[in-house]
């Protein structure tokens, strides 16, 4: 059921915030070591240095923290996407950017010993942006031009070039085989505090930079021929999407991998709930990536308890099918 008035969309996303919190006060509370809500609050009033406050604020918190910040990057970058190639299957995974970041980053890390966050965030924009214009190069060849099958097929090219890439690089080099392996199937874990401030720059440009854009989104979403008609430099909204998207998705990868899914997912389910207007749609696609990772991530830790499975591996469970859902829809409408 889509939400109509303002009113009930602004209540409803104050609902998904509260989610949210709860999620991220989740996070940080429940894992492999047995820590308490008192425990958390004790942590930051009366820090005493035993291990379980340790954990609670140098692994659990930046884990929580990283999380909303890529599940909101990945749904916001996937909701833009979208919109500008008016294509439901559009995604940072499913196009090949995350595969682009993911290579330009292991390449980096094998050949020139890159280790620095700042070094591989880099890397990781520069991998995003190579993969999407190499998608919409690939996709706009032909007379029909640039159609959401032939982005999709580009996508997919890509993704899997750009994947056989870096599993080259990874059977030649078994040294960064063992440092990225974890990383490549998406995860959250192990990250500390100064990598976080290092992307936080990228990642909250891009969140806002979005939101700003997002009156456009609503315009170039229902036709390039129609939003020109109506005055709007389609160029320039597309170009400034562009470095939108490889902020976010250039950002989420270089913190946490290549997370496939969230950015398909989230959109389908926020358009169900508030429509197509982008004034919206982005700020709860932002709130619901943050909340849908949030969630897989605690999945993840108990899932194969005392195990912990990558959390991309959980976003696949929920991604795969729905994914295999649109693109059947897709081919029956035809």
């Amino acid at each position: 059921m889509i939400l109509q008035s303002t009113g009930s969309k602004i209540a409803g996303l104050i609902a998904s915030l509260m989610l949210f919190a709860l999620l991220f006060a989740a996070s940080i509370v429940y894992g492999y070591a047995d820590t308490t809500w008192s425990a958390v609050w004790g942590a930051y009033r009366h820090f005493d240095g035993s291990n379980g406050q340790v954990i609670i604020r140098d692994i659990r918190l930046p884990r929580a923290i990283v999380a909303s910040l890529v599940g909101a990057a990945l749904a916001v970058s996937g909701a833009m996407m979208q919109a500008l190639t008016r294509n439901p299957m559009a995604s940072p995974g499913i196009l090949g950017v995350n595969a682009g970041a993911g290579f330009f980053v292991v390449t980096g890390v094998s050949f020139m010993s890159l280790s620095g966050q700042g070094e591989l965030a880099w890397l990781a924009l520069t991998g995003a942006a190579a993969a999407a214009v190499s998608v919409y190069v690939v996709g706009s060849v032909g007379r029909e031009g640039l159609t959401p099958l032939k982005l999709t097929l580009a996508g997919a090219t890509m993704a899997a070039l750009f994947s056989s890439f870096t599993s080259a690089l990874l059977i030649s080099d078994e040294k960064t085989l063992d440092s990225v392996f974890f990383w490549l199937a998406g995860s959250v874990e192990g990250r500390k505090m100064e990598q976080i401030v290092t992307m936080l720059p990228f990642l909250l440009v891009g969140l806002l930079s979005a939101l700003l854009l997002s009156k456009a989104m609503n315009v170039i979403s229902v036709g390039e021929e129609v939003a020109t008609g109506l005055g709007q430099n389609t160029f320039r909204v597309k170009l400034a999407s562009l470095l939108v998207v490889v902020l976010l998705a250039g950002g989420a990868v270089s913190l946490a991998g290549p997370v496939g899914f969230v950015g398909l997912v989230i959109p389908h389910i926020v358009r169900g709930l508030v429509g197509i207007d982008y004034r919206f749609v982005l700020p709860y696609c932002a709130v619901l990536g943050s909340v849908l990772l949030l969630a897989a991530d605690i999945g993840a830790r108990f899932i194969a308890f005392p195990k912990e499975v990558p959390v991309g591996v959980m976003t696949a469970i929920v991604g795969a099918p729905f994914f295999i859902y649109l693109a059947r829809k897709e081919l029956l409408s035809k």
